[in-house]
C-alpha cells in the first residue's frame, strides 16, 4: 500500500532562533499526523546549527503523546558516532514509549564536520563501522548473557556481573519483535548499500537530493540483493524523498525557484558547500560561483513545484521514471517568512494531490502484484 510521509533533516538558516525552528518542526509533524501522513522522519547532526537536531529519538519522543497514528523514523542515526550498546538502549526504549510507532533508520553519517569531530574521516571505515554496529545492536537485542564482542571498531562484554533473577546484566528488548524495521539511506547510482540492504531485508531510503536517474537504479540493485539472499523484494519498503511545493500558480512557483537566495537555492547551496568539504576542499578554497550555479541547476532538476495540477503531473512523471515504490517522503524546508504557504502546501498535498497520485500508483502496481501472486 502506497503512503505519504514527511522527511526533516531539518535544514534551516543558522541565523534563526533555535526554539522557533524546533517548534515549527514539531508543529509540522502534528499537522502531518492530523492530515493522515503515515510517517515522519527526523535527521541527526551534531555540528551544524543549520541542521540542529542532535537526536531524532529525543525530538520524536517529544511528539509521541501529541500524535495518534504517525510512525516516527530516525533519518538517520549515524552509527559510527556512538557506541552500539547506547544506541540499542535508546532505540529499544523509544520503541516502547511509542508502542511500536518506530522505524530504526541507520547510516554511516553524512555531515563532514561530524566526521571530523568524531574522528571518522575514512569513508570505508565508517561504512564498516556501521555494519559492525548494527550487528552488535541486534546481538544485544537477541542474546542473553554471557556474550562478548571484540570487533575492529567496537568492543562489549557482559559475562561476570550478571544476576538474572534481579535483572542485572539483562538488556531491554524492543517493543517490536524481533526488532523495529531497520532502514538505511542510499544515494549513488547502483549503490552497494542498496544491494546490502536487499540482502538484509531492510527498508530503503532514497534522498530528495538524488537525481531521478540515480534513484531509478536503487530498487533494481536492492532487488538483486534480496534475490541473492533468497527473498522477494517488496516495493512497500522503499521510501523516496522529494522537495514538493504546491503554490497558487505555476508563475508563483517559478518565481520562488528562480530566486538565487530563495529557500531552494539556499538549501542546495548548503548541500553543495558541504559536499565540497566532504571531498576535502578547504573552506577558503570553495568556489562559491560554482556552488551557486550547481545549486540553481539542482533546483531546476530536483524540485517539484507549481499548481496542484502541475505538481500531480510532475509526480506522476517522477514515479514513472523511477518505478514502483511504497512511500513518498516530502522534504520539510525552511519556513522563515513563508510558514502559511508551506503549511497550505502540505495540506493540499494530502487532501488534493495525494489521493489522485496514490490511485495512479496503485493502479500501475496492480498488474505486477497479480503476476507476483500467481508465481
Amino acid at each position: 500500500m502506497t503512503k505519504l510521509g514527511l522527511f526533516m533533516m531539518p535544514l534551516n538558516r543558522p541565523q534563526r532562533d533555535f526554539h522557533t525552528v524546533l517548534q515549527e518542526n514539531r508543529e509540522l509533524v502534528k499537522l502531518a499526523d492530523r492530515l493522515g501522513y503515515a510517517e515522519a522522519w527526523m535527521g541527526e547532526h551534531y555540528t551544524s546549527t543549520a541542521e540542529p537536531v542532535t537526536s531524532p529519538l529525543l525530538f520524536n519522543a517529544s511528539l509521541i503523546a501529541e500524535t495518534e497514528n504517525i510512525i516516527f523514523g530516525s533519518g538517520v542515526i549515524s552509527l559510527p558516532q556512538q557506541h552500539p550498546v547506547v544506541v540499542a538502549g535508546h532505540a529499544a526504549l523509544f520503541d516502547h514509549l511509542a508502542r511500536g510507532r518506530f522505524i530504526f533508520g541507520i547510516g554511516s553519517g553524512g555531515l563532514s564536520s561530524d566526521w571530523e569531530i568524531f574522528g571518522n574521516l575514512d569513508h570505508k571505515a565508517r561504512a564498516m563501522a556501521m555494519v559492525e554496529s548494527i550487528d552488535l545492536i541486534q546481538k544485544v537485542w537477541s542474546e542473553d548473557p554471557p556474550w562478548s564482542h571484540e570487533g575492529e571498531h567496537f568492543t562489549a562484554t557482559i559475562s561476570d556481573r550478571v544476576l538474572p533473577d534481579y535483572g542485572i546484566g539483562r538488556f531491554i528488548k524492543p517493543y517490536q519483535q524481533p526488532h523495529p524495521p531497520i532502514a538505511v539511506s542510499v544515494r549513488g547510482a547502483n549503490s552497494m548499500t542498496a544491494h546490502f540492504a536487499g540482502q538484509r531485508g531492510w527498508c530503503l531510503l532514497s534522498g530528495n537530493f538524488v537525481p531521478a536517474s540515480d534513484i531509478a537504479t536503487h530498487w533494481p540493485t536492492y532487488a538483486g540483493g534480496a534475490e541473492k539472499a533468497g527473498r522477494r523484494a517488496d516495493p512497500n519498503v522503499w521510501r523516496v524523498g522529494r522537495s514538493v511545493l504546491i503554490t497558487e500558480s505555476d508563475a508563483q512557483a517559478e518565481e520562488i525557484c528562480r530566486d538565487p537566495d530563495g529557500v531552494f537555492a539556499w538549501y542546495f547551496r548548503y548541500l553543495g558547500a558541504q559536499g565540497q568539504l566532504a571531498a576535502g576542499t578547504k573552506p577558503e578554497e570553495i568556489d562559491w560561483d560554482a556552488v551557486q550555479a550547481d545549486a540553481m541547476g539542482k533546483v531546476r532538476d530536483f524540485v517539484i513545484a507549481g499548481s496542484a495540477g502541475t505538481v500531480l503531473d510532475k509526480l506522476v512523471a517522477f514515479r514513472d521514471e523511477i518505478g514502483d515504490f511504497g512511500t513518498l517522503m516530502l522534504t520539510a524546508h525552511d519556513m522563515e517568512g513563508t510558514k502559511e504557504m508551506w503549511l497550505r502546501s502540505f495540506t493540499r498535498m494530502a487532501e488534493e494531490v495525494w489521493p489522485k497520485l496514490k490511485g495512479y500508483m496503485e493502479e500501475k502496481r496492480a498488474p505486477h502484484a497479480a503476476r507476483g501472486a500467481a508465481e
